[in-house]
């Protein structure tokens, strides 16, 4: 018989932040993030050399993971780390590498 629940919702928090953390964009931003207080996606835009459509798309990703978090200061969106959520991922890799 097959064991239903072995993963453990540790791991998957692991996986999601690290699905969302699985392009090398992505980790510029949180890299650029986590050395600021916040970032306009415009000037991220302008800093990448990326169409804003794509930023949009990698913002979204890391957002949902929870990873960053966005204030609209119309007509500007404001990014910033989600430091709960970004400590616990740093708790959760540091774990898992630990083994």
């Amino acid at each position: 018989m097959i064991k239903t629940n072995i993963i453990t919702k540790e791991q998957q928090k692991a996986a999601r932040y690290a699905k969302a953390m699985g392009h090398p964009t992505r980790m510029y931003i949180l890299n650029l993030l986590s050395k600021k207080s916040c970032c306009y996606s415009g000037d991220l835009s302008e800093d990448l050399h990326i169409a804003k459509s794509t930023l949009s798309q990698h913002l979204k990703e890391l957002k949902a993971a929870g990873l960053i978090q966005g204030e609209i200061e119309a007509p500007k969106i404001k990014y910033c780390l989600n430091r709960e959520n970004w400590n616990e991922a740093k708790k959760l890799f540091k774990n898992f590498l630990d083994i």
